[in-house]
């Protein structure tokens, strides 16, 4: 067979070849901009040709600080375009964790959307390795900025040459990209993305059984494009012609609904507190959502009553799927085999549900205390992967060996496998409640409680307990018009049927709010101190 490298240029080769005419709708700071495929290229090739002319060498790092949006989906293709390596970067962090990553990474060149330039004042002295700046604004002029050098977008790229002719020496294992981690505790750590992984992934995106992207497609990610590189859907939709939607600065339930109703998205991918979001707003007001064909969900388990609300009262399908950083991250994705379509629906979302199958391409095991677990959808263990998109290491990180062994990423998720091989995340390792000796799943609390008509945010985190060394308290958000019309005794009455008197809550705690990732999942750390502090204040 022939040697031909799998290369992240060959993506937007095809589309500007073939899809000339397909459309980039992008939501900006002043409206919606069209943008069609043959006008990404240009631009993609301008601007892979004036960050050469910056001095940008075969394996420079260059990182985006920015929103969903046309500016940032080129600069995907550019800096891998010129032999770079696209690392983005997460703007919901504090402006210590951006310096830690700039630095680490050793960025030689940033661009970043206007809104942010006043974060980025805080530490521009901090920052050695970074030479320049691009700023990507619908501003004709630039923002009075102490930058130097600073470029803006659009003036910048219009010395480039159109007919820059990609990066053709990068072998396939060469570095794409480079995220990091939003770390909970410690600095976070980088995941190096090779062309091949970027290539092979994008491809998994399209098969029937996974996400199914296709160039018949408008999709939209929703999930930030410094997370995971938006799970990978700006890569395999430009490759496959897919038509999409940037959502942009700032975006609200509103606005993705509105986006949904107007361009005809189909499918579209973010965390599930973005859906219970959408869901709420779905419910207070009349929006066409007929265009949907797939919701995919992932970065954290979504509660099944918000999966079956989407089903039966908006009739859009609702699509599991299970990944980290580490991963790409798309390793597990829930849909019923073609036998299970009859089904009950009580089991068919139990089903729905759980993380799903592991799909075509990577590897697992599951590893108890005693060895690898029975699939039997009871006993736990954490799960293992390893495959063609995952991880072998950490970007110079002596941490890389508390994950990587043997050939495995130890993902540190606790899952049990049924029958059927569905795989249902547990918790992870470090949230697993341990009382009397067994554990107590958070995850299956929390799903539960947002079964519960008036809740609309769950979280339940562990307590030191004298007599059983933990025991879960639950933290509750109640819905709008639900403050002050539901009792923790009767949400505890509602789990009881549920589950066995010890994993009961030993008390629940209405929150106005659930402190959360910069990825929108809750961040369980933080709520347990405040869960301490609060009791500790009371005795």
């Amino acid at each position: 067979m022939m040697d031909v490298q799998l290369t992240v240029p060959l993506m937007m080769e095809r589309a500007e070849k073939f899809f000339g005419k397909k459309e980039v709708i992008s939501r900006t700071g002043s409206g919606i901009r069209r943008v069609s495929y043959s006008e990404i290229a240009e631009r993609t090739r301008k601007l892979s040709s004036m960050l050469s002319h910056l001095g940008v060498q075969k394996g420079d790092k260059v990182g985006t600080f920015a929103w969903n949006h046309h500016w940032h989906l080129e600069a995907y293709f550019a800096i891998p375009g010129a032999g770079a390596v696209l690392h983005t970067i997460n703007i919901r962090l504090d402006p210590k964790q951006i310096a830690y990553i700039i630095n680490h990474a050793e960025d030689k060149v940033l661009l970043i959307d206007e809104c942010f330039l006043p974060l980025f004042e805080q530490i521009k002295n901090d920052l050695p390795t970074v030479e320049a700046y691009i700023v990507m604004t619908d501003s004709e002029e630039l923002p009075q900025t102490n930058f130097h050098p600073v470029y803006h977008y659009d003036q910048f790229i219009e010395q480039g040459n159109p007919q820059f002719e990609f990066c053709k020496d990068i072998k396939e294992l060469e570095p794409a990209g480079l995220c990091y981690t939003s770390a909970t505790t410690g600095n976070p750590k980088g995941v190096v993305y090779s062309h091949r992984s970027v290539v092979l992934h994008s491809m998994a995106l399209g098969l029937a059984d996974n996400a199914a992207v296709s160039e018949s497609d408008i999709a939209m990610p929703v999930v930030p494009m410094f997370h995971v590189n938006a799970w990978g859907l700006p890569f395999a939709a430009v490759w496959f012609g897919t038509t999409l939607v940037m959502p942009g600065p700032f975006f609200t339930p509103k606005v993705l609904a509105e986006l949904i109703e107007s361009e005809k998205v189909t499918i579209a991918a973010g965390v599930p507190t973005i859906w219970m979001g959408l869901l709420k707003e779905l419910e207070e007001k009349q929006y066409d959502t007929g265009s949907l064909r797939s919701v995919l969900c992932g970065g954290s388990a979504a509660p099944k009553a918000v999966i079956e609300r989407f089903e039966k009262k908006f009739n859009i399908p609702f699509v599991h799927a299970y990944g980290m950083t580490e991963t790409s991250p798309l390793v597990v994705l829930s849909r019923l085999k073609s036998y299970q379509s009859d089904i009950e629906d009580e089991e068919k979302y139990e089903y729905k549900a759980k993380q799903g199958l592991l799909v075509p391409g990577v590897e697992m095991k599951v590893i108890g205390k005693d060895g690898e677990v029975e699939w039997n959808g009871k006993e736990m263990g954490e799960l293992l992967l390893r495959g063609p998109w995952i991880a072998s290491e950490y970007y110079k990180d002596e941490r890389s060996s508390d994950a990587f062994r043997d050939g495995w990423l130890y993902t540190g998720d606790v899952v049990t496998v049924d029958e059927e091989g569905f795989i249902k995340i547990v918790d992870r390792t470090k949230d697993l409640i341990k009382s009397g000796g067994e554990w107590i799943s958070s995850v299956d609390l929390e799903n539960a409680l947002m079964a519960q008509e008036s809740v609309f945010e769950a979280a339940v985190v562990s307590i030191p307990h004298e007599q059983w060394q933990e025991r879960p308290i639950a933290c509750v958000v109640l819905k709008e018009n639900m403050q002050g019309k539901v009792t923790k005794e009767e949400l505890l009455q509602f789990l009881e049927p549920q589950f066995a008197n010890w994993w009961l809550p030993d008390d629940i705690l209405f929150l106005n709010e659930i402190p959360k990732t910069s990825v929108g999942k809750f961040l369980k750390r933080t709520l347990r101190h405040q869960v301490i502090d609060h009791y500790q204040s009371k005795s």
